[in-house]
């Protein structure tokens, strides 16, 4: 299905561009720290930010810089409840003449946009990487049993909608079906992959051609090369 392997690209380029931002947020960071002063300041107000389901407060903290001006800034960083009471002293970094550029001295006003680039762009690289590589892993395995496998001829039992998968709310079809090993005497259940239409039309026959390693019978593919192929 054309959604899937768009979606697989979307995630690796997705997930790439919000790790290449952490990077960029971490170095702008770093820049910012190791050229900041230090001072301490006090919290004057809470600022509301209203929302469209609460309400964050934002920590107006005044300091005074090195040429004795008082300064003020409202902090980028908002919360229910609120972080800090007014009348609270905290640390505050700023840089050399450029006192209006000032942030409270924590962990997340130093490092909290990249934490969340960071923790949004890695596990969707990983989704990426992961539908990539389970893709390659079923292509090779198929091709592995076309050339190794063994053709055993298993019965046609049912179409089924695979619930496990849904995409923009359609289920997927399997072709169930089954076979009988004739030196263990043991009944196989087996399932084709995911058919991105109803497959029930096109079969004709009981008999479904299944390739199967002939050392391991999990390892197995629902040959559905009989199916017509969904039109671009």
């Amino acid at each position: 299905m054309k959604i899937l392997a768009v979606l697989k690209y979307l995630c690796l380029a997705g997930g790439a561009l919000l790790l290449a931002g952490a990077a960029m947020s971490y170095q702008g960071s770093k820049q910012f720290i190791d050229s900041a002063l230090s001072t301490s300041g006090v919290v004057v107000e809470l600022l509301e930010r209203r929302g469209q389901d609460s309400t964050t407060y934002a920590p107006v903290v005044a300091f005074i810089d090195t040429d004795e001006q008082a300064r003020s800034f409202t902090s980028g960083l908002s919360s229910s409840p609120a972080a800090y009471a007014v009348g609270e002293r905290v640390g505050v970094l700023y840089l050399p003449g450029q006192a209006d550029d000032a942030r409270i001295d924590n962990f997340a006003e130093r490092w909290g946009s990249t934490v969340a680039l960071l923790g949004f762009g890695a596990p969707v690289l990983a989704i990426g990487l992961v539908m990539v590589l389970l893709g390659q892993w079923k292509k090779r395995r198929k091709q592995y049993l076309q050339r190794h496998g063994q053709v055993v001829t298993a019965e046609f039992e049912a179409v089924i909608a695979n619930q496990s998968v849904s995409i923009n709310g359609r289920n997927p079809f399997v072709i169930v079906c089954h076979w009988l090993n004739p030196e263990t005497s043991r009944l196989h259940v087996l399932e084709s992959e995911n058919i991105w239409f109803d497959p029930t039309p096109y079969i004709k026959d009981s008999a479904i051609r299944v390739l199967m390693d002939r050392k391991n019978t999990r390892k197995y593919h629902v040959d559905i090369s009989f199916l017509p192929k969904l039109a671009n």
